[in-house]
């Protein structure tokens, strides 16, 4: 980096003379070096997939990446996963204030927005520093089901198919090839598994795989067991096989 832009690179709140913020964009570096997670709308609902890379002696089914906010939203998260722990907490007070005062649970939309106001907040004043975290917001309200991507920068976009992390690029480009609107949960679930066996150096278990589902009908989320799991990823290599054939 060049001497002039040194002084821009350290400080948050000044714009490059090239107008960019140095920090705003290490912190969505940071998201690019996290583990995968896509999040898919599929016929009645909408999924959550993370890849968790686990020690051999860690507890491995306490989920690191994947969060409920309320009974009807869930979040997945890419990046620095404490700043993630920051962001739901945030965001479990906004729906919770938002069932006390209105009796309603709080529109997704609503959620996503509300994050992004507060990482925008934090691009902005000295003595902070960005979060180094992307999420997927994922719930189902009045609207339907919903699919949000928020940021470091506080941007926030609607997705009907979305990945971020390590590798997402190429996960993206797949899912653009691959992904149609009016899919089952089925194959929705074995699209995740295949996105994530994409990048992944584990691509024959579901040890490393963690997934959560939010169902239009109960609209409530609920953890995807392993022999689910399981089931979703013999459906994935089926669709590998017929497509190498």
């Amino acid at each position: 980096m060049l001497p002039a832009a040194a002084g821009y690179d350290r400080a948050i709140t000044v714009f490059s003379p090239d107008g960019r913020l140095y920090q705003v964009e290490y912190a969505i570096e940071t998201v690019r070096r996290g583990t995968l997670a896509v999040g898919l709308k599929y016929n009645g609902g909408v999924i959550l997939a993370v890849e968790e890379k686990t020690r051999k002696l860690q507890i491995s089914n306490v989920t690191q990446k994947i969060f409920q906010v309320d009974d009807h939203i869930g979040v997945a998260a890419a990046g620095y996963i404490p700043d993630a722990r920051s962001q739901v907490d945030h965001a479990r007070f906004f729906a919770q204030s938002n069932r006390l005062i209105y009796d309603e649970p709080v529109d997704v939309e609503g959620v996503a927005k509300n994050i992004a106001d507060m990482a925008q907040q934090f691009t902005q004043y000295a003595g902070v520093r960005p979060f180094g975290v992307a999420l997927i917001l994922a719930g189902v309200d009045e609207t339907g089901a919903s699919l949000y991507l928020t940021d470091p920068s506080g941007t926030y976009i609607g997705y009907d198919a979305v990945a971020i992390g390590a590798g997402s690029d190429q996960v993206t480009e797949y899912l653009e090839k691959s992904y149609k609107m009016d899919i089952s949960l089925e194959e929705c679930g074995s699209l995740a598994i295949e996105s994530i066996y994409l990048v992944s150096e584990d691509k024959n278990s579901t040890r490393n795989i963690k997934m959560a589902v939010i169902d239009t009908n109960t609209k409530t989320m609920r953890k995807v067991l392993d022999e689910e799991l399981e089931s979703y990823a013999k459906l994935a290599k089926q669709r590998d096989t017929a497509k190498g054939q």
